[in-house]
């Protein structure tokens, strides 16, 4: 097949190009190839801001990261700073991704019948509650620090394609495919979490204002607008309102993707008249290669200066660890025995169980949204935050390499036809 064009730019959005070309790739593999992309550049600004922290470069990387840029949007949160425009700012263009691949994928993708989402939403339930039941079980003890049990409950979708991609055809498939709509229902799980758990105080005048805008963008989609200005001024306004009303902001992104009109195309590559297929592509290379990573290095530096084994063992880091790493395998592998033995579901077709186990422990690289999650659960909390830092990269860690080892080494297995 041919290559798909590039990106659209995200100028020419406003109205719909005539004659557009059909893209030959289908959604789903623009996004694996994007993310696999974007995952490698991830771990390279993780990589980074391992090495500014902890380097001559320390004061400059720290400071620069807390320069008030102004202007104060919310008094709780103060001047706006350079880590508060890329963690509540570029991050809501992230979840406005997000929610277009859930969106895409319910309505004309892999989540689009009840059998197929069987299995992506049992994995992802049972990787989630399991790496919270563990962190509870290590450091729910601590009063101070049970507000962190969502941490380790979300999987970095870009970091673990990332290292699905280094392992080339060693990874069917199948495989890649499962991991990727895994990771899209935990992303939902995680929206849903952050938007109930880590909202404290409402605005409930600033609430009802972003409750007009989004009803205005329901009734644009209804009454069959399909440019996407209009959207992307809805975004813009929403995103102000939901900041100013205690919930976080970034799920302005989710609700705004929801309401962007798709057409559907089953059994064929996306539709070129389609707003949402087409702000997707847009905005794919713009979140993969600049938003994600940018996010990566002003949230993954920790200084490691007085950091012991003795440090790795606290309860904060160790649940995080733990929760990562054994929790998302134990969930994930699980429940995937458990639904086929019961008849609820299939493992993929053209996978042993061996190269299952591999993915399960892929999805306990949580980097991404552990530490944007873990920001939440402590707020200006800078110690517990580096702690929850060190817990994030542990577990994360451990789980990309043991992923790697096991999928590199399990033998092949053929595909069976229609399995």
């Amino acid at each position: 097949m041919a290559d798909a064009p590039p990106p659209t730019p995200i100028a020419s959005l406003i109205a719909v190009p005539q004659g557009m070309a059909r893209r030959a790739r289908s959604a789903t593999r623009h996004f694996l190839a994007a993310e696999a992309s974007g995952g490698i550049v991830l771990i390279a600004a993780a990589v980074l801001a391992m090495i500014a922290a902890n380097s001559a470069l320390a004061h400059d990387y720290f400071h620069l990261l807390h320069l008030e840029t102004g202007p104060v949007l919310v008094p709780a949160l103060g001047p706006m700073t350079v880590h508060l425009w890329i963690n509540d700012g570029l991050m809501a263009i992230f979840f406005l991704l997000v929610g277009l691949e859930i969106k895409r994928e319910f309505v004309d993708g892999q989540l689009a019948s009840w059998k197929r989402r069987r299995l992506p939403f049992i994995a992802a339930a049972a990787g989630m509650i399991a790496p919270a039941l563990i962190y509870l079980a290590v450091a729910g003890g601590d009063p101070a620090v049970v507000r962190g049990w969502a941490i380790p409950a979300a999987t970095d979708i870009a970091f673990a394609i990332g290292v699905l991609a280094l392992l080339g055809s060693r990874a069917p498939p199948a495989l890649k495919l499962f991991l990727t709509t895994v990771a899209i229902v935990d992303d939902m799980g995680a929206v849903a979490i952050i938007a109930v758990a880590y909202t404290d105080h409402i605005n409930v005048l600033a609430l009802a204002g972003a409750g007009v805008v989004a009803g205005g963008l329901y009734a644009l989609n209804r009454y069959g607008v399909r440019r996407l200005w209009p959207y992307l001024a809805g975004f813009a306004v929403l995103w102000l309102l939901v900041l100013l009303s205690g919930v976080h902001a970034t799920i302005a992104g989710v609700v705004t993707a929801f309401l962007i009109p798709i057409t559907t195309s089953p059994g064929a590559p996306d539709s070129a008249e389609s707003p949402l297929h087409r702000l997707e592509h847009a905005l794919h290379p713009y979140v993969a290669f600049v938003i994600v990573p940018l996010f990566g290095f002003a949230n993954a530096g920790v200084s490691l200066a007085g950091t012991s084994l003795a440090s790795l063992a606290e309860p904060l880091v160790l649940g995080i660890t733990l929760g990562l790493f054994l929790g998302k395998q134990i969930g994930i592998l699980g429940s995937i025995a458990l639904a086929e033995r019961l008849g609820l579901a299939r493992r993929p077709g053209g996978a042993s169980w061996l190269q299952i186990y591999g993915v399960a422990l892929l999805a306990g690289i949580g980097f991404t949204m552990s530490l944007f999650i873990g920001g939440l659960a402590f707020p200006g909390e800078a110690a517990l935050i580096d702690k929850v830092k060190l817990g994030v990269l542990g577990g994360s860690i451990l789980s990309g390499l043991a992923g790697y080892l096991v999928l590199r080494f399990a033998p092949r297995r053929r595909a069976v036809p229609g399995v």
